[in-house]
């Protein structure tokens, strides 16, 4: 009776349809991944041994290998989404701009990781590798950086909309409820990319950050990104 309750439970099925998705299980590799390489930072800090640190190197590689694969052929997902904002004439012209910019950065970079796969998994190395993966953090950080003007002009314009709201009315009671989850949305948005900027920001030497605080941030929004799928699947 037990089991039966715990197979039938309905956070089974959500948990089984959650892992159903390649974005949920990205997410969550994509979770222990970066964890292992803010661990592996804090164990070489604390002078613990080579012994100890290693499993936790080996998890960052080979976790950031499989999702090297599992990212193959993504990059036509994003080149679609950027046609389609640019056929999207009614949309605001400003959040219409920088999803094109977002999604043209995301194919970018996927396009030229997917370049570096055989070269990571050992299987034919050669040295345009590195310049590939150089150029994939380019795109990457242009993607996150559009992402972040993008939530930052959307939180204006809700504050904008939030001034015009007649709280003494039902309608407008309606309307600020709306606005104060879409304000949530952008604030969890504009985190996750300004986390996610630290990767290809210190990948490209163009800020210090070491792998503490990389792998800090890219756990926090491997973690966001978990939260945002988990809720799509329910």
């Amino acid at each position: 009776m037990v089991a039966d309750a715990l197979v039938y439970h309905p956070s089974v099925a959500h948990y089984l349809k959650f892992l159903s998705t390649t974005l949920g299980r990205d997410k969550l590799l994509r979770t222990i991944q970066y964890f292992a390489r803010f661990y592996a930072w804090y164990l070489l800090r604390t002078n613990a041994t080579p012994a100890a640190i290693a499993p936790w190197t080996a998890t960052k590689k080979q976790f950031g290998l499989v999702r090297k694969f599992l990212r193959i052929g993504k990059n036509i997902e994003h080149l679609k989404a950027a046609a389609t904002a640019t056929d999207a004439k009614s949309m605001d012209p400003v959040l219409r701009y920088t999803t094109v910019g977002r999604q043209l950065g995301y194919a970018g970079y996927l396009t030229f990781d997917a370049g570096t796969v055989l070269d990571a998994a050992g299987i034919r190395k050669w040295e345009g590798a590195k310049r590939l993966q150089t150029e994939a953090y380019r795109f990457w950080a242009m993607g996150l950086t559009f992402s972040v003007v993008a939530q930052v002009y959307t939180l204006w314009k809700l504050k904008q909309r939030e001034a015009k709201v007649d709280k003494k009315d039902g309608e407008g009671v309606v309307e600020s409820k709306r606005i104060t989850v879409e304000r949530a949305v952008s604030k969890m948005q504009l985190t996750s990319d300004l986390c996610d900027l630290t990767v290809p920001l210190s990948a490209l030497a163009w800020v210090n950050f070491d792998d503490g605080v990389v792998g800090l941030a890219g756990t926090v929004s491997s973690l966001i990104g978990v939260y945002n799928q988990w809720k799509k699947t329910a």
